[in-house]
């Protein structure tokens, strides 16, 4: 099954007041594991960077204001995300600024049906524990040691780390052998696998001196109960 994970970055928290997405971030896994191709992009806004927005991303108005309008970027986008089921944590937030960027364009929305949360599935998991990305690359040994502010693809792909352990765990053992098409083949990875040394069978049976020391030792004994 093709699923993509994404994340975005933005102005702001709501797109009816204003406020775009300024980044997008997109994994493509197929049978929950990573295929390695990504959809990443920046768009220039048209409006300014409010300076606590910057704080989370890093993305100023310098930076943005050479890169592409969403709707230049858009017919890409939507042709990587095909039909898939969308995985994204906190998932209304970023299917809303998706869709009012889509509507921008005049172009149909994508449906909430499609829509996978992570914070919804570790709510399940872990009810009344922290589960923000961080906490729950924490709680999975995902290494996020990289991760020094929000970056949409960066975010997307331990997002897709976290979500196959929210959703089963990692097949240890597997991994992408290649990618053909739309189709991929997966192959048992090598293993480390632990040096052996075998060892002869011990003998079982006494040897003469074993079985005369034996003898000798039973001999010793005085008034066995087996002598009655």
């Amino acid at each position: 099954m093709r699923e993509i994970i994404f994340d975005t970055e933005t102005t702001g928290l709501d797109p009816k007041k204003g406020d775009r997405l300024v980044e997008i971030g997109c994994v493509e896994m197929v049978n929950r594991v990573q295929t390695g191709r990504t959809f990443h992009a920046y768009f220039n806004p048209d409006r300014s960077m409010p300076a606590e927005a910057e704080a989370v991303h890093g993305l100023s108005e310098t930076f943005l204001a050479d890169k592409p309008r969403f709707h230049e970027k858009a017919a890409e986008l939507l042709e990587f995300l095909g039909d898939s089921p969308l995985v994204a944590h906190n998932a209304g937030f970023d299917f809303g600024f998706l869709n009012a960027e889509l509507d921008i364009c005049g172009l149909e929305a994508v449906s909430t049906t499609r829509m996978v949360d992570t914070v919804a599935i570790a709510r399940v998991r872990h009810p009344g524990a922290k589960n923000s990305l961080d906490a729950l690359c924490t709680r999975y040994g995902v290494d996020r040691s990289h991760r020094t502010k929000h970056g949409a693809l960066l975010d997307a792909e331990l997002l897709a780390q976290v979500y196959v352990e929210l959703t089963g765990g990692r097949q240890i053992g597997l991994e992408l052998a290649s990618v053909v098409e739309d189709s991929i083949t997966i192959a048992a990875a090598p293993t480390r696998i632990r040096e052996r040394v075998f060892r002869p069978a011990r003998p079982h049976v006494a040897s003469a001196a074993e079985l005369e020391r034996h003898a000798q030792f039973l001999e010793s004994i005085k008034s066995p109960l087996w002598s009655g």
